[in-house]
């Protein structure tokens, strides 16, 4: 049941079975919110003072890019040679290690290359560019501490398995590296008013669920707190404290494989069908179905493995594969422009 409702069929989706769906078209023609007076500064002095410090900035950041990228070259050659201390820590918990010592290069681009104001009024051309910038930096990293753990994994250091978290294909050899799973990993956080968004890239598409086929794979995954003013804090903390644990929702980047079934070209004798299978992509958000969330019975959790949820659709991507930070673009846009619920 959980595979039938992760599976429907695409067209079926995009004709209306789920309401809250948007083509990308949707997403661009998307009203801007907030007051132009307020979100925009008007002086052209401000304007050159912020694309100064965003100059600065982005000199700063290269510079730490390319020394975590020759860290990376470091520690891949090291896999590949095994030409490693054998006195210092295992190849897995360096690039464990590793992917940690990246987390606040990640936040610091997050923070200065995303603004409310960048996403719902758009800023000058110069500061646009330069916020841009900042993000190819990330994504660069990115997609290199990818391929640095998919090398790791090759030689069967790291497991990549998400169903076995902590299990190792060496560890019958060696029981002291502990667990080694490396199914994804942090990617950034950025407070935008009252919604803080936490990023994390999976090394390569994994299973939306992982015991249970359903066609679908999950590729990103974002972690939305939505926040409270100061006088509702209390509160919050409040709720928190009974229920154990902050009040998060969830959303992912995911892909599937579509049947597209065509006619054979008229002078085809047979006049059978063609069958090809299309890739499309798309953001949804996980909702929960086990255990339930609207009841507050503890064993329900405690006899519940492994949570159980359907991919409720929210874009359609196309067929081809968004980068990190636009798929992050359009899931914030969405959040924050369209008010999604």
């Amino acid at each position: 049941m959980i595979g039938e409702n992760c599976t429907e069929d695409l067209d079926q989706a995009g004709h209306g079975e789920v309401k809250d769906t948007l083509l990308l078209a949707d997403v661009a023609l998307l009203p801007l919110c907030g007051d132009d007076a307020s979100c925009r500064c008007d002086s052209e002095v401000c304007t050159c003072m912020e694309v100064r410090q965003l100059e600065r900035s982005l000199q700063s950041m290269q510079l730490q890019l390319q020394f975590l990228l020759s860290k990376a070259d470091y520690l891949q050659n090291l896999l590949v040679t095994g030409q490693g201390d054998q006195n210092s820590m295992t190849p897995a918990e360096e690039v464990r290690r590793f992917l940690y010592t990246c987390q606040p290069y990640f936040d610091h681009v997050e923070s200065t290359a995303r603004s409310t104001e960048s996403l719902c009024i758009p800023p000058p051309f110069e500061i646009h560019t330069r916020h841009v910038q900042l993000l190819d930096f990330s994504q660069q990293l990115c997609d290199r501490l990818e391929q640095l753990v998919l090398t790791c994994a090759s030689y069967n250091l790291i497991c990549l398995d998400e169903a076995e978290p902590n299990s190792c294909p060496l560890n019958h050899l060696f029981p002291t590296w502990g667990p080694c799973s490396v199914s994804h990993f942090y990617i950034g956080q950025s407070q935008l008013g009252q919604l803080r968004l936490t990023a994390f890239r999976y090394c390569e598409p994994m299973p939306y669920l992982s015991r249970i086929n359903t066609g679908l794979y999950k590729r990103m995954r974002w972690n939305v707190e939505r926040l409270r003013d100061e006088t509702q804090k209390l509160q919050q903390q409040t709720d928190e404290e009974q229920d154990g644990e902050k009040r998060e929702e969830y959303y992912f980047l995911c892909c599937e494989d579509i049947l597209n079934s065509h006619e054979n070209p008229a002078g085809d004798a047979k006049g059978v069908s063609e069958v090809d299978v299309v890739r499309v992509w798309s953001i949804g958000q996980w909702v929960q179905v086990n255990p339930n969330p609207d009841r507050e019975d503890i064993f329900d959790w405690i006899s519940c493995e492994v949570p159980e949820a359907f991919y409720q659709r929210i874009l359609f991507l196309g067929s081809d594969e968004p980068l990190g930070y636009s798929a992050t673009d359009h899931l914030l846009k969405l959040l924050l422009c369209k008010n999604i619920e």
